[in-house]
């Protein structure tokens, strides 16, 4: 007889190969059409809300693997969040305006042509452009499989968008936080305008390192300055210099003094016929570094360095005195303990410079090159002109030495060319104004950081940063609404215009600040205050890209119907601490008094498998839609959950391959549990459970714990966490033991048999908790498992509007896992010993072998409690239990002996039996597959 026919074997529509690439487009496409994402908002109508805002992403180029790790992420936040009972609404963003896009449109026309355009026209492409973008990176991140309401995203070009924005601005110039001025800010010359802290990264860079003469113009002064006898001789001597160090040649003609600290001593060294001024603990360095030395028996002249205030001295070629000032930037880390000030040119001599009433001179223009104002150089880009400088110290006589110097400087993010300081007309936010530094500090220490040092990360910024430049000197991005008069020079920016303005570009968008005529874009009647004017013009400038997303806690969450402001959560790259999170603190906190959101969450950098960051410049990034295509999205979502997103994360065809092994497993884990839940009525064959066996309750407190650590992961953000354990779950407590172990229980019993039946209830309340626990992270699986699950009375269609699971509170049974951990201990050390006869070739299968072990005290008592369910659960044809035997090292206090099973080996069951043809209709069954036959209906026989 062939008894395959009699086992109940798995049967199941869920297909052996997921076919990702096809049926995930499928199931997309099933959502959108089910408008799931919105079935979700109203499943949880009356729930608490949450709310994670979307900081935007730039709107310029394709999807990439840093895309996927942070929509992944927040999508696993939502649905998660979701499942726990809230209302999670989700508006997806874009950032679209800013000089990159600009930059992009002028490298597709050709700058010479853009130039001919008008500012609204250029303005024209540039949006044009975005919304390309937009939608391709749209389009990618739907493909995730990602929920939220992508048909009414928020655009940071929209016009309602932009029209809060001014609004938010007008607010601070009423508040008073707004002020505009001529200051050093970093400038890029390549792309012609400021830049704020945020945009500038810092990059090695080889420098021409100089040491400069700054003469002495009034010796009497540096003698007054030292004691007893060496004020005769300073006095006497007529050469006499400070001198400078500096990295950067080309700032000297903005020389407009030499700082030195007051707290430190200073020391005239005797080289040759001159004395040459140095702080005295950088007097060896400074020796050593140029080459030079002292007279043989000279000694070291101390002065006193704040008798040295407003000494004047000679600019190192031009003719301009400079004063001595005296400042606390001055350090001792390098150079000389005397620093050249260029006001124009740095944000320490600005303040300095203030502090003195020292000229804000900055002679180079927006292309990075000197004006008229230099004639020397006058054309010449500034770091060009370095060897020219060098070359003029030295035909003056003040150049004391000069060398090379590899250090770290600042480089604009976006094309990354090298930054200067540079002194212009700007828009600032005033850190101190009304407090605004100090009430940062206090609502980062309020807010969550996750991970914990983000908020030590951000609290230095704040604490250190200047005043925020909030221009740019572009086109493509909002106005800075403010109006100069022609007359006077006045220049006017409040609430009143603010809000003129902001209703015209709420209906007409913010190219009406280009187009229309500058009486029209003024309240009625509005004059200058200072002259009464009415010839105004329009202010150019547009603010700052990182303003535009730092106010969208106003423009979408107290904007849009569902959202609300503070946000739950903000989740971005740890970079966003000098960026989104930065920025969007301070508007928030200036204009609400506290930060929009409750907590921040920030993940790393993507790598390769080599821990390179990943660039186009190196060649090796990985194009997201290429794995999609062979592997599915949902191999991509794993990879999210899997990695420790905390730290840098990387991306390598070997993690690769360990992903799509650990996909593959919890598929052929939910295939195996629907296989065997293919005759399984819930609502007909549901064992209760206190009728449960012991080996079924114990699966299900596995369950019950697994279900409670999955959920403290996802609370905790801990998708690694989560990963880990669904991962050991399935491979250790399903596969490796209860599915292993019930299998012939499955198989071989009645189709009716209690314990069968008993077995599967278990099972299918491990597939419900597997489909509510993998649902946010495997979102595509956990749909697919859930369409092939026989449903209760009340299921939704979709495993995404399932409850997380929640265990019944009977199922943790503390004693019986103690049992159970014990048991299996007993079994590792027995699985073990047979391994060991079948490496010897005694044995096979593992039921071709009899256990029989030995134990004392309470051990004994539990195995002698269970030996009538051990061989089950050792997968053997037999367990006994004897006395003296070889003791394992695996458990401590048991004896373990294997030998060859009696009896013959069942056709149907595999079981040795010594009852074998007990019923003569089943000759080759053991006597309970007989009972079995005996029961169910028997397949016709061929022929």
């Amino acid at each position: 007889m062939e008894y395959r026919a009699t086992l109940n074997l798995p049967q199941t529509d869920f297909p052996m190969r997921a076919n990702a690439p096809k049926r995930e487009p499928e199931r997309l496409a099933a959502w959108k059409a089910e408008r799931l994402y919105h079935r979700m908002l109203e499943h949880r109508a009356e729930a608490p809300l949450f709310v994670l805002h979307d900081g935007p992403p730039y709107a310029n180029g394709a999807m990439h693997l840093g895309h996927v790790m942070n929509r992944v992420l927040k999508d696993m936040v939502v649905k998660y969040r979701s499942m726990a009972g809230f209302r999670t609404p989700f508006t997806p963003g874009w950032d679209c305006h800013g000089l990159p896009i600009e930059l992009q449109v002028e490298k597709e026309i050709g700058r010479k042509k853009k130039a001919e355009l008008s500012v609204v026209e250029a303005r024209k492409l540039c949006a044009d452009y975005a919304m390309r973008f937009v939608d391709l990176q749209r389009e990618g991140i739907e493909r995730l499989g990602v929920l939220g309401d992508f048909e009414d995203p928020y655009l940071t070009l929209k016009p309602a968008y932009e029209a809060q924005e001014i609004r938010e601005l007008g607010r601070l110039a009423g508040s008073g936080a707004l002020y505009r001025k001529k200051k050093p800010v970093y400038w890029c010359a390549s792309c012609a305008t400021a830049l704020a802290e945020a945009e500038v990264e810092y990059e090695d860079k080889r420098s021409s390192s100089i040491w400069i003469r700054y003469r002495v113009y009034d010796r009497e002064a540096v003698a007054r300055s030292a004691d007893g006898a060496a004020q005769h001789a300073l006095a006497e001597n007529e050469k006499i210099s400070l001198v400078a160090w500096t990295t950067t040649p080309w700032t000297l003609p903005a020389s407009m003094a030499i700082s030195i600290n007051p707290e430190f001593a200073y020391v005239a060294l005797a080289v040759g016929d001159e004395y040459l001024v140095v702080a005295e603990g950088l007097a060896d360095a400074f020796l050593q570094e140029t080459g030079l030395s002292e007279n043989e028996g000279a000694s070291r002249i101390r002065l006193d360095p704040k008798r040295l205030e407003n000494t004047q001295l000679s600019h190192p070629w031009l003719e301009r005195k400079v004063p001595v000032l005296l400042g606390d930037h001055v350090t001792l880390e390098g150079g000389t303990g005397v620093v050249h000030t260029a006001p124009g040119h740095g944000q320490e001599d600005y303040e300095i410079g203030l502090r003195y009433g020292l000229e804000v001179y900055s002679p180079v223009d927006s292309r990075g090159r000197f004006t008229r104002e230099v004639p020397e150089f006058e054309g010449q880009k500034i770091r060009d002109a370095d060897p020219g400088v060098i070359e003029l110290l030295e035909r003056e006589g003040t150049l004391v030495a000069q060398a090379g110097l590899e250090h770290s400087y600042p480089h604009c993010w976006r094309c990354k060319k090298a930054l200067f300081f540079r002194a212009t007309e700007q828009w600032f936010v005033s850190m101190e104004h009304d407090g605004l530094r100090s009430k940062a500090l206090e609502e980062i220490d309020r807010v969550e950081w996750i991970p914990h040092w983000g908020r030590e990360r951000i609290r230095g910024m704040i604490e250190g940063r200047p005043d925020w430049c909030i221009s740019r000197q572009r086109s493509w991005g909002v106005p800075i609404t403010a109006v100069h008069c022609g007359d006077c020079g006045e220049v006017h920016l409040d609430e009143a215009i603010a809000e003129h303005v902001a209703e015209i570009v709420e209906e007409e968008g913010s190219d009406a600040w280009f187009a229309r005529p500058v009486a029209e874009l003024l309240p009625e009647g509005f004059a200058c205050s200072s002259c009464g004017s009415k010839n105004l013009e329009r202010e150019n400038d547009i603010l700052d890209v990182w303003f535009d997303s730092g106010v969208s806690h106003a423009s979408v969450l107290e904007k849009k119907d569902g959202l609300r402001a503070p946000a739950d959560l903000y989740l971005e790259g740890s970079d966003q601490h000098r960026g989104w999170f930065h920025t969007s603190l301070l508007t928030s906190v200036a204009n609400r008094g506290r930060a929009p959101y409750e907590a921040c969450l920030t993940h790393g950098f993507i790598l390769d498998g080599k821990g390179h960051k990943m660039s186009k410049s190196l060649g090796n990034t990985v194009e997201p839609d290429k794995i999609i295509k062979k592997y599915g999205a949902d191999i991509l979502r794993l990879w999210v959950a899997a990695e420790d997103y905390r730290g840098d994360v990387a991306f390598s065809d070997e993690i690769l391959g360990h992903l799509v092994e650990a996909y593959r497993r919890l598929r052929n884990t939910a295939r195996f549990l629907l296989g065997n839940l293919g005759d399984f009525d819930p609502v007909r064959d549901m064992v209760a459970h206190a009728d449960l066996p012991d080996l079924e309750r114990w699966a299900l407190d596995r369950l019950a714990r697994t279900v409670e650590r999955a959920r403290q992961g996802y609370e905790n953000y801990e998708f690694h966490a989560v990963y880990h354990l669904l991962n050991n779950y399935c491979s250790t407590d399903l596969s490796a033991r209860y599915l292993d172990v019930v299998k012939d229980r499955l198989y071989c019993s009645a189709p009716d048999d209690p314990e069968r039946r008993a077995a599967q209830t278990v099972m299918y309340e491990i597939a419900r908790g597997l489909v509510g626990m993998v649902a946010p992270i495997l979102s595509f699986l956990a749909d697919d498992v859930w369409a092939s699950l026989p449903h209760r009375e009340g299921d939704p269609e979709r495993a995404l509007l399932l409850d997380f699971p929640q265990p019944d509170a009977g199922w943790q049974d503390d004693a019986l896992a103690d049992t159970f951990a014990r048991l299996l201990e007993v079994r590792a050390a027995a699985t073990k010993a047979i391994e060991a006869e079948r490496q010897a070739g005694n044995l096979g299968h593992s039921l071709e072998a009899h256990v029989s072990l030995s134990a004392e005290g309470e051990l004994g008592t539990l195995l002698k409690e269970r030996e009538g369910s051990l061989a089950e659960l050792f997968i053997v044809s037999g367990v006994s239990l004897e006395s003296g035997l070889p003791a394992s090292e695996l458990c401590e206090g048991l004896g373990v002996s294997v030998r060859r099973a009696n009896g013959e080996k069942c056709d149907r069951c595999w079981m040795y039996r010594e009852d074998l043809g007990a019923d003569s209709r089943f000759p080759e069954a053991c006597g309970r597959c007989a009972e079995v036959l005996g029961r169910i209906e028997l397949p016709a026989e061929d022929g």
